[in-house]
């Protein structure tokens, strides 16, 4: 069973989201007829990706521990709104990147979509660049 990970407290400097897709399949015919089966009805695959910039060497340890930590046992990541999402004063909005419904309830399931970069800037600074999938998971 996977279990919920706190995201390091640390708030990004860049911040892109893209909303997942319904689950689908498109059928076209030969005479252009499309035809869509639709397997269900909550959105899937939402991309999130953060940018850390200047952050300390031991911030960046941290994003690499969770990195490990996520992918080890299969567990998945939870932002509070103090660190990845941070900034974000609209509510809708944040729900929309937590992929959250109105009443709070998680739709899907943040995991890494590869590995961290880091990158060295300067002595004791890194630039991190971490991307993100959110995938609906039963139990």
């Amino acid at each position: 069973m996977s279990n919920v990970v706190d995201f390091p407290n640390i708030k990004p400097t860049s911040r892109s989201y893209t909303p997942g897709r319904y689950p689908q399949l498109e059928f076209v015919a030969q005479n252009g007829a499309k035809t869509v089966l639709r397997y269900g009805d909550k959105k899937v695959d939402a991309k999130l990706s953060l940018g850390f910039t200047n952050i300390t060497d031991s911030q960046a340890d941290e994003i690499l521990n969770l990195y490990d930590e996520v992918n080890s046992d299969y567990d998945f990541i939870h932002f509070p709104s103090t660190s990845a999402l941070a900034g974000i004063s609209d509510l809708g909005l944040r729900r929309k990147f937590g992929e959250r419904d109105t009443s709070g309830n998680t739709l899907l399931r943040y995991r890494f979509d590869g590995p961290p970069t880091v990158t060295s800037v300067r002595p004791g600074r890194s630039n991190v660049q971490c991307k993100f999938v959110a995938c609906l998971d039963g139990d």
